[in-house]
């Protein structure tokens, strides 16, 4: 069990100070002419200056040294199957499948930057519009590096292997069923304990925000209590040539300087890394009749700029109890103006028991049919309706998006993954017309 510390909250003002420094946060004010113990004090701004109160993010870091100590960044190109090029394929509407993506091979060394993957995605992180969605296959831990996304936020959901994240606010041990945001420009490092798979959702708009309650009222989803972000931790470490990666539109890039960046001693603000608890979702269902869009189940949402559309949402389909009446009860068959990427980070999805595998992945494109599989309607269609709690020790979970996302050349050939029979779990469904009005 981690006997690591945080604070609670969703999109509170924290402050912290590693107890090693008592006093190093400055009182009254963010720069003052001298820092205490010597620090420097450096803002960190996840919004423009001037976005409204209620938007506006940022954080004040105070240091050993600023980050700007660090000699000039040159292309780095660890991760040759990451990409931000949706014009590599022909555009393909099938729905699409993939088998458990696979993991290094144990002679290999891959630590968490070379081992991101991208999927497919949308849009353009130059002109802050758009997705990316990637699988980090990983073996290592990053040793003497950082890691930092000019381009957007970055969702992580591990599949196998915990993580334990070094971020400049603290360190972070997150575990599947598990997940963490780390904000744009946020410098962290992935340690691993071995074979590690994972998914991430970047997006490059804005910033993961919950979803409104509407007429459900002030509690209920993810509560904002259970959102951890971590206290400050410093190290005062001199390493020769430690790197710094940028991911920068896009592409990697590669600076060095002589310390480690993970020496923030104190920090105070609303821009921050965190992580949530899956477990601890307050599931909302229908108690009476039919079956609820999948939004009742969103965790974090993305929004665009068009009221109730998000960029991206962050959707899991968790343990609950399944009681309506009269109701074919597993997901309905539809077309979708959203773009819908799942991945199943444990057990087995209520609609296709089968194919759809822990580790695996699936996209349905804007308005590409889809629904349940053959055994999972004729197995719903003929159950005896009684109360029964479902999805128990699974955990599967969507990213939903506005935007038509494109498959990269390594989703669609070079893991060799793609499971080109997905087509037929459908292919068997009967025709059962009748002249009869009750079957």
């Amino acid at each position: 069990m981690s006997n690591l510390k945080y604070l609670s909250g969703f999109g509170s003002e924290f402050s912290s100070e590693d107890p090693r420094r008592p006093g190093s946060l400055p009182e009254g004010q963010n720069n003052p002419q001298r820092c205490p113990y010597g620090l420097y004090a450096e803002q960190l701004s996840g919004t423009a200056f001037t976005a409204p109160r209620h938007d506006n993010k940022r954080s004040w870091l105070y240091r050993i040294r600023p980050s700007v100590i660090h000699k000039p960044f040159k292309r780095f190109n660890a991760a040759k199957y990451l990409t931000h090029n949706w014009d590599e394929q022909e555009p393909d509407p099938n729905q699409s499948r993939w088998l458990p993506f696979d993991l290094p091979a144990l002679s290999e060394r891959v630590d968490f930057v070379s081992g991101l993957h991208t999927v497919c995605g949308a849009g353009d992180a130059r002109a802050r519009h758009g997705i990316a969605i990637h699988m980090y296959l990983c073996n290592a831990s990053m040793d003497r590096s950082a890691f930092y996304n000019s381009d957007g936020d970055m969702l992580i959901v591990p599949q196998q292997g915990n993580l334990k994240i070094t971020t400049e606010f603290g360190k972070m041990e997150v575990a599947p069923n598990e997940i963490a945001v780390i904000q744009q420009g946020m410098r962290f490092a992935v340690y691993v304990d071995g074979p590690s798979r994972g998914y991430i959702l970047e997006v490059f708009d804005g910033h993961f925000k919950l979803p409104d309650l509407g007429p459900i009222g002030a509690n209920g989803l993810a509560n904002p209590r259970d959102f951890l972000t971590p206290v400050a931790h410093y190290e005062d470490l001199e390493v020769p040539d430690f790197k710094i990666i940028s991911k920068y539109q896009g592409a990697l890039f590669e600076a060095t300087q002589g310390h480690s960046p993970f020496d923030v001693v104190a920090w105070h603000g609303n821009y921050v890394p965190y992580k949530y608890d899956l477990s601890k979702f307050m599931v909302i269902n229908a108690v009476s009749y039919d079956h609820c869009d999948p939004s009742i189940f969103t965790v974090l949402t993305c929004q665009s700029t068009k009221p109730g559309v998000a960029i991206a949402d962050f959707v899991i389909f968790p343990p609950r109890w399944s009681v309506q009446e009269n109701t074919f009860r597993p997901p309905y068959y539809h077309r979708n103006c959203m773009s819908e990427f799942m991945g199943l980070i444990l057990g087995s999805y209520e609609a296709k028991e089968g194919g759809f595998l822990p580790g695996g992945a699936s996209l349905h494109s804007m308005m590409t049919p889809h629904g349940p599989d053959v055994q999972c309607f004729q197995g719903a269609s003929n159950a005896t309706l009684k109360p029964e709690k479902i999805a128990v020790g699974t955990q599967a979970f969507m990213f939903e998006s506005s935007l038509s996302m494109a498959i990269t050349k390594w989703g669609a050939e070079t893991c060799q993954k793609l499971d080109a029979k997905y087509y037929e779990c459908w292919q068997n469904l009967p025709k059962l017309f009748s002249d009869k009005i009750n079957l």
